[in-house]
């Protein structure tokens, strides 16, 4: 049988499981929070008081900073792509006369996720502090731009790409809040962490999909895992620009500010990849064949080889000028 028909009979055998992943890792949409539980109301007397509030915490935010919440914003505001891209998974089948199990899953995802680009926009928007229409153009490239991630078609390749992605942007958005926190933004540092919270929760689903797969087929599944990070695990948003620039080039210089402050660095990286490791019970992993055993030993021994080429890396201090926070030189 070939590895394409394995692929399908596995997320076959595994889609009644689905609607339990559904229940486990997802917030029905009357209890989970809304953007307009952060923002201020635009019906209250002390809307415009409110909004004077968040004006004036803004001010306290340095550049790199800014930088980092435009490009994690316009990175969630690409949703479209990520929703159309899991949609033609081999195994999805959003075609099907009913919704498959899967289909379910992407849809209420994608639904959760869209939340985080729609507060973070609002809220950039408020702040007065970036150029919004250089932020929209970048977000329409984005989006126009489509990504390239390597995975194909393969949903065991796609788990293990959204296993990864879900945790950096965790990550990095537990940090924004924190920072957000410390200069006194008490609402921003609020729903960077709520955000945070999301995307913890959409890792531990799509890490346990990893792990129901491993459960079914090993051995397709320890060479999938194997063939991604060979590529490395590049970011969602890696073809960001920003207006009369080339594909990428604002996404390097955008890496470069969040290395800076720490927001997501080559060191969480290796620490996803631990992660992953030890949560899928590689070391302990039996009954392999040759070619699998091979991929495992690769993917135990990745990470301390970029340990090292980490320890000596340097991370750039030029600080670029973007177009999206240089609106009126307020910064």
């Amino acid at each position: 049988m070939s590895s394409k028909n394995i692929r399908l009979e596995v997320m076959q055998a595994i889609e009644p499981k689905v609607a339990g992943f559904i229940d486990s890792f997802l917030i029905p949409i009357d209890k989970i929070w809304q953007p307009s539980d952060f923002l201020p109301d635009s019906q209250s007397e002390d809307f415009y008081e409110e909004l004077e509030k968040i004006r004036e915490e803004a001010k306290e935010l340095g550049y790199d900073f800014w930088v980092t919440l435009v490009a994690d914003t316009i990175t969630e505001e690409a949703l479209p792509t990520y929703e159309s891209w899991l949609m033609d998974v081999e195994g999805i089948n959003q075609h099907s006369e009913e919704p498959t199990g899967w289909s379910k899953w992407v849809r209420a995802w994608t639904a959760e996720e869209n939340r985080h680009g729609d507060v973070l926009n609002k809220f950039l928007y408020l702040s007065g502090r970036v150029n919004m229409r250089e932020v929209e153009i970048s977000t329409q490239h984005l989006i126009n731009d489509g990504f390239d991630i390597g995975t194909d078609r393969d949903p065991y390749k796609n788990f293990v790409y959204t296993s990864f992605q879900e945790l950096a942007t965790n990550i990095s958005h537990k940090r924004v809040g924190i920072m957000a926190k410390k200069k006194g933004n008490t609402l921003l540092g609020k729903m960077c962490s709520i955000i945070a919270g999301d995307e913890m929760r959409h890792h531990l689903a799509y890490k346990e999909f990893v792990q129901a797969i491993f459960g079914q087929d090993p051995n397709g599944m320890m060479l999938a895992y194997a063939d991604i990070m060979k590529r490395k695990i590049v970011m969602p948003a890696h073809f960001l620009r920003e207006s009369g620039e080339s594909i990428g080039v604002a996404f390097e210089n955008f890496s470069n500010c969040a290395q800076r402050l720490g927001v997501y660095t080559s060191q969480d990286y290796i620490d996803i990849f631990n992660k992953l490791n030890d949560s899928w019970g590689l070391e302990s992993m039996r009954g392999l064949n040759d070619e699998a055993e091979k991929a495992r030993d690769y993917l135990l021994a990745m990470p301390s080889r970029l340990q090292r080429i980490a320890e000596r890396m340097k991370i750039s201090e030029d600080s670029t000028r973007f177009k999206w926070v240089e609106a009126n030189g307020m910064l």
